[in-house]
């Protein structure tokens, strides 16, 4: 492609991204004068590509309204980004649901790549590996991600029917502050309006979804990924856990991350550095205990358990076996 059709052609996708652009403006992106701005957009109009001329203080060019745009045109980067974009989706479980128009979308894009592009993108493939399965059952519906999404940038209420672990179904008034994806599946935190407190739901049980009239403020805090995290942590579970470590916040989250525990100073010192070693409280709550004597052997700092005292008999039941094998070697 010559660069003079390469710029016509990134011309087109500067006014395709909507609004007036102005000469000087367009100028500067293509990197060529006011007057070759003006020649290369007489091109479109020969292409009979509706292009219009704003006049005034922020005159410039814009296209038509409702114009029907012309084919997507991908460079070869563009597009090998849009094929490795889904390729995650489908493990992020995003688009298990619509796998047919993932893996047509897919083939479109993989038949016209340019012979080395293709090469480098079977490379890669080959080469990648994921920690986690694509989790198909648990693939929020697109028609709910979207019309929650909506609400979210717009501050409205939306009424959904929810199905909770136990089977549970409800309808519910949220206020949602955000989506969050995590772990392969998809959350919605925000506000009950039913109840008045914070819940964080998986979308894949969201059966239907549907705006409301009104807005609402979203309140001052911790983000919506920051919100699902502190919910996994304080969760309701079988065991409630209170440790004492001593170290830094960043080896104890190392092997206790925030979607697992809560930490906050045990001491603070406001003249301490977070880098520094102290003592932290650190909480979290589990259906199961068996699998903190090893995380507690792995962080290798003082600690002193609170509650309860079950975790006690079974870190020290763990220390006797590390014991005695090592005896036995």
């Amino acid at each position: 492609m010559s660069r003079p059709t390469g710029r016509v052609l990134t011309l087109l996708e500067l006014l395709q991204s909507g609004g007036t652009r102005t000469v000087a403006e367009l100028a500067d992106r293509l990197g060529v004068e006011g007057r070759t701005v003006r020649r290369y957009v007489d091109q479109l109009i020969d292409l009979d590509v509706p292009v219009e001329s704003v006049r005034g203080r922020y005159g410039g060019y814009r296209l038509a309204p409702g114009y029907r745009l012309p084919p997507l045109m991908l460079s070869d980067d563009e597009a090998l980004a849009v094929l490795l974009g889904l390729v995650a989706g489908r493990r992020t479980g995003l688009t298990a649901a619509e796998r047919t128009a993932s893996e047509t979308a897919s083939a479109k894009i993989r038949r016209v790549l340019p012979q080395h592009i293709a090469r480098r993108l079977d490379a890669l493939l080959e080469a990648l590996a994921f920690t986690d399965r694509p989790g198909e059952p648990e693939s929020p519906d697109a028609g709910v991600l979207l019309t929650v999404a909506d609400a979210v940038r717009h501050h409205r209420p939306v009424l959904i029917r929810y199905t909770d672990r136990d089977g549970r179904r409800s309808e519910r008034t949220l206020h949602a502050y955000g989506i969050v994806a995590h772990a392969g599946r998809w959350y919605v935190t925000g506000r009950d309006a039913g109840i008045g407190e914070d819940r964080t739901l998986r979308l894949d049980r969201v059966a239907d979804a549907r705006a409301l009239p009104g807005s609402f403020e979203v309140p001052a805090g911790p983000g919506p990924a920051q919100r699902v995290l502190s919910a996994f942590a304080t969760a309701g579970y079988r065991h409630e856990v209170t440790l004492r470590v001593h170290g830094t916040a960043e080896r104890i989250r190392a092997h206790l991350p925030a979607g697992v525990a809560v930490l906050e100073e045990h001491e603070p010192a406001a003249d301490r550095d977070r880098a520094d070693e102290r003592w932290w409280r650190v909480e979290l709550r589990t259906e199961r205990l068996d699998w903190l004597p090893r995380v507690l052997a792995a962080l290798d700092r003082p600690f002193v358990i609170e509650r309860p005292d079950e975790l006690r008999d079974l870190v020290i039941a763990f220390a006797d076996r590390l014991g005695s094998r090592a005896r036995r070697a």
